[in-house]
């Protein structure tokens, strides 16, 4: 039996083409291939956010989300993963990239696994997604995997050396998040009256009952 998954993208790239888009393309890819290992169906909803900027702008001045604005987040919340990647300026996510999470209701990723990613010019900035992008997440109770993905300029480089450390970063993260959503999705299907929900697998009844009985 197959599982249907959807992973919401969401790039902050603000030129045509940007390297942030091109990194969230590669975390896609690397993570479509790592859940098919699972036989699973995967759709992927990609969104850049320069393309809704003025609707985002406007809900942060009405409070209230214009339609096409308002389908993006209903996609976003509702999927089973979000790839996330900004480009890293003064040391810290985007502007965009923060008003967009700023329209999100608080609890909307709650559980939600995220697998992040950044670009910059120099590597020098690649410790913003632990110490600024991490922290947003965590803030909304959201569960981003281990690995973070940074992206150079170096990085994009037409030497193999050059693109073979990019090419591990992303597949590592990629594994990660799709280890983290094959778990979410059997936390999901677990029978909630198997004892082994609560007690761990491998205890019986009897050891329950011995345990209630004080033996």
């Amino acid at each position: 039996m197959t599982t249907a998954r959807r992973i919401a993208v969401i790039s902050a790239g603000l030129s045509t083409p940007s390297s942030t888009r091109m990194l969230a393309d590669r975390l896609a890819g690397a993570t479509a291939a790592a859940l098919r290992v699972d036989d699973g169906e995967v759709q992927f909803d990609s969104f850049e956010l320069r393309d809704y900027a003025h609707d985002i702008t406007n809900h942060l001045l009405t409070g209230f989300a214009p339609p096409a604005l308002d389908s993006m987040i209903n996609s976003v919340v509702s999927a089973d993963g979000i790839i996330a990647v900004t480009p890293i300026f003064s040391t810290s996510y985007s502007g965009l990239f923060k008003s967009f999470i700023d329209v999100l209701d608080p609890d909307a990723l709650t559980g939600k696994p995220v697998l992040l990613g950044a670009t910059a010019g120099t590597a020098r900035h690649s410790l913003a997604i632990d110490y600024a992008i991490r922290p947003l997440f965590v803030y909304l109770h959201a569960e981003p995997v281990s690995t973070g993905v940074f992206a150079a300029s170096s990085d994009w480089g037409a030497q193999a050396d050059d693109v073979a450390p990019l090419g591990g970063r992303v597949e590592r993260g990629a594994r990660e998040f799709a280890e983290a959503i094959s778990r979410r999705d059997a936390a999901a299907s677990a029978d909630p009256f198997d004892p082994a929900t609560y007690l761990g697998e491998g205890r019986s009844f009897g050891h329950l009952l011995g345990g209630l009985a004080g033996e």
